[in-house]
């Protein structure tokens, strides 16, 4: 499978891999796992929808948010791997959701990033998930989503 030609066909340009903007590294390897730290949704150096999910922020913004989160992972895992293709498996994704109190639909908020996982990487893109509502967020971010990631070959 050509991984980057399916984000191609699917009308995706990933980014430059954010440099992190604290004392982490954006992702880490242990033997053939790599944990992919918290993603927010950067475009272009600019947090796009920022605020609660339901309150400044709608659901569809927020949805659309999580897919900015899993495109900003795919370029930090292909800047630290090289290529794609090394994906094996996505093992879990865990999600952070900027919620409103009384907001319940987190679950909806980040089925838009399994989605697009699943929309990657056909069957090895289905994994393991949680979902929380959390009353904030670093930079008023809407979503933050991070993973575990399975490749093929050890560096």
């Amino acid at each position: 499978m050509n991984t980057e030609k399916r984000i191609e066909e699917l009308g995706i340009k990933l980014p430059p891999s954010s440099p992190p903007g604290a004392m982490y590294v954006p992702v880490k390897q242990l033997g053939s796992a790599l944990f992919v730290s918290g993603q927010v949704p950067f475009v272009d150096g600019v947090m796009t929808y920022p605020g609660k999910v339901g309150d400044e922020v709608t659901l569809e913004q927020a949805e659309e948010a999580a897919r900015i989160c899993i495109i900003n992972m795919l370029a930090a895992v292909k800047n630290y791997l090289g290529d794609l293709d090394k994906v094996k498996d996505v093992v879990k994704v865990q999600a952070f959701v900027n919620s409103k109190t009384g907001f319940m639909e987190q679950h909806i908020v980040v089925n838009a990033a399994s989605q697009l996982l699943y929309d990657v990487f056909g069957e090895a893109g289905r994994h393991a998930r949680t979902a929380v509502g959390t009353n904030q967020l670093p930079m008023d971010a809407p979503v933050e989503i991070e993973a575990i990631f399975e490749i093929e070959d050890v560096k």
